[in-house]
């Protein structure tokens, strides 16, 4: 630093720094967002265990602890401790479904990132039907064709998702399903706001990304409580979508051309 006067300091830059973790050493990062979900820590290890073993990329799993009240987080550390490729994050204060994907993908420097649900009503194994087409699509999603839930909850859920492909004219039939997988580079692009979970298609379509839906499977809940209602099913993505679409008109998409920057 270079002094000017008595009471002055001039304090120069620091240059900013990319930080890149472990996630860089692999091709594809899952993130696991958690909030209470203690009762199914356990069998996702094993069931993510099985995929990363047979993974035609090479994979790790990311564990997003969203503040959970229950043991989730003690339980999340101790495999994390035992397990390679397994690795896990903490947000300071519960931040929601959204908040925590986010934080996943920020923190995430391999050439996928992929999105699985801690409810296990999804399995990591349909992630192989999907791996194929990464290349080619910015996104590959999962599309439920036999959910295994009540009526209340499919009933909501297609109207739901039906008024959201109007507002947003994405073409997803299914963009709840949590199975996904994302170029890194399109996922940090996508800006945080709360419901953003629902708007990943849309919001990579505004990149000129492609998008493709991939049959996959759906199991009913055998542990843990379901974190949505009939509220946060339909009302909440009712006033989301008006946030999409006040975004969209002021989205800015550009590309770097020439530079000597680097």
């Amino acid at each position: 630093m270079q002094r000017l006067e008595e009471n002055t300091i001039l304090v120069e830059p620091t240059p900013k720094i990319k930080l890149i973790n472990k996630t860089a050493n692999y091709e594809f990062t899952i993130i696991v967002p958690v909030f209470n979900e203690e009762d199914n820590i356990y069998t996702l290890e094993k069931k993510l265990s099985e995929f990363v073993s047979k993974s035609s990329l090479s994979a790790c799993v990311l564990f997003v602890n969203d503040c959970s009240t229950d043991q989730s987080k003690d339980r999340i550390i101790e495999v994390c401790s035992r397990k390679n490729h397994f690795y896990h994050l903490s947000l300071k204060k519960n931040s929601g479904l959204s908040a925590a994907l986010k934080a996943g993908i920020d923190a995430t420097w391999s050439t996928y990132v992929g999105y699985i649900d801690a409810d296990l009503q999804t399995t990591p194994k349909d992630f192989h039907l999907m791996i194929p087409y990464v290349e080619e699509y910015e996104l590959v999603m999962g599309n439920r064709v036999k959910r295994d839930d009540s009526f209340v909850k499919r009933a909501s859920s297609k109207i739901a998702n039906g008024f959201r492909r109007f507002m947003t004219n994405d073409g997803v039939s299914d963009t709840g399903c949590p199975l996904k997988i994302m170029k890194t580079d399109y996922a940090k692009r996508i800006p945080l706001f709360t419901g953003m979970h629902r708007f990943f298609p849309a919001l990579i379509q505004l990149q000129n990304g492609k998008v493709l839906q991939v049959p996959v499977r759906h199991f009913a809940r055998v542990a843990g409580k379901s974190k949505y209602n009939l509220r946060n099913r339909l009302v909440g993505p009712f006033i989301d979508c008006f946030a999409y679409r006040w975004m969209k008109k002021r989205y800015i998409n550009y590309q770097i051309g020439e530079n000597n920057i680097g």
